[in-house]
């Protein structure tokens, strides 16, 4: 276990933007765009020969760029890997104090993260940096991360969000999809509803009990807006707050779908007024436009306003 306590800071994760860590063209214009979180790439986007020239590159990119009050990221390789240590140690030596969160992925158990955890430690203290003030983000992309996800949710008082990665999950368990985040391929092998519901809920429930943030992953085909939407819509039905942006066209659709609208903050404060007034008038429960509603119902649309107050719309 961590040897300190945190106070896990309150960001909004609407929209991630996947950057390559290797463009310093890509990661400048990043740093202009309106998504939420940026994180800049060493892993899938890099290759294996332009892994430790990136590395100069993102700590330049958080050094020298103006981001405004996004989410500063970057994207480590898995831990299995030859450069995961100096991705840590060369990128948190060189712009730590510009680094909000570090992304882990292909982790498959807490173990990865208290590796993660426990470098940074090591490195906030050599460095003088305020110990436990980067978060990290896991993708959960591997069936045993899965299995274990309740685990790992809870592991480390770092952990600020969990994201499905889809792509490498659909591979580990041996799904027969075609590009990442679509399910409208051939008719013949459509899976009828969600091919991802249950990963999906089973990730939302351990990040909800937990206390962090369920991200979902990427929608490769970013010449379908309609696609990543329905997609972005599913997943915050279900309870997730935010979704990846593999192109800057996606991180509209994503701020919208993941923050209530005018409407849906209308409708949830007229419940709860609704429910106030009943109660103060000593009955249990009310009609609300021919619909019948009471505490339980308030708990449901007072989840719409909080949201809205985290999104900075109240």
């Amino acid at each position: 276990m961590s040897s300190y306590e945190r106070d896990s800071p309150m960001r909004v994760r609407r929209s991630e933007l996947s950057t390559p860590g290797h463009s310093e063209k890509m990661i400048a214009k990043a740093a202009q765009s309106d998504a939420d979180m940026v994180f800049l790439d060493l892993e899938d986007a890099v290759a294996p020969s332009a892994k430790v020239g990136a590395r100069v590159k993102i700590i330049a990119g958080l050094n020298d760029l103006d981001w405004g009050s996004k989410i500063r990221s970057y994207r480590i390789n898995g831990v299995h890997t030859q450069w995961c240590h100096d991705d840590i140690a060369e990128v948190v030596a060189g712009a730590g104090a510009n680094i909000d969160v570090i992304m882990v992925p292909k982790i498959k158990g807490p173990r990865e993260v208290w590796f993660v955890d426990d470098m940074l430690t090591q490195l906030e203290l050599k460095l003088g940096l305020e110990v436990g003030r980067i978060g990290i983000e896991c993708l959960i992309e591997e069936v045993e991360a899965l299995q274990t996800v309740d685990e790992i949710a809870c592991c480390c008082p770092r952990l600020e969000a969990l994201t499905l990665g889809i792509g490498d999950l659909s591979a580990s368990q041996g799904m027969r999809l075609g590009h990442i985040g679509a399910t409208d391929g051939d008719p013949v092998l459509r899976y009828p509803g969600d091919v991802w519901h249950y990963a999906r809920t089973r990730m939302i429930v351990a990040c909800r009990a937990a206390g962090i943030d369920a991200i979902d992953g990427p929608y490769a085909d970013f010449a379908n807006p309609a696609g990543y939407e329905r997609s972005a819509a599913t997943f915050s039905t279900l309870g997730g707050v935010g979704k990846w942006c593999i192109h800057p066209s996606q991180i509209e659709v994503a701020n919208r779908v993941f923050a209530p609208t005018p409407e849906e903050i209308a409708e949830a404060q007229g419940v709860i007024d609704a429910v106030a007034d009943a109660e103060a008038h000593g009955v249990g429960a009310a009609n609300y436009k021919g619909l019948m509603i009471d505490a339980a119902t308030t708990r449901l649309f007072e989840v719409t306003l909080d949201r809205a107050r985290q999104c900075g719309l109240l």
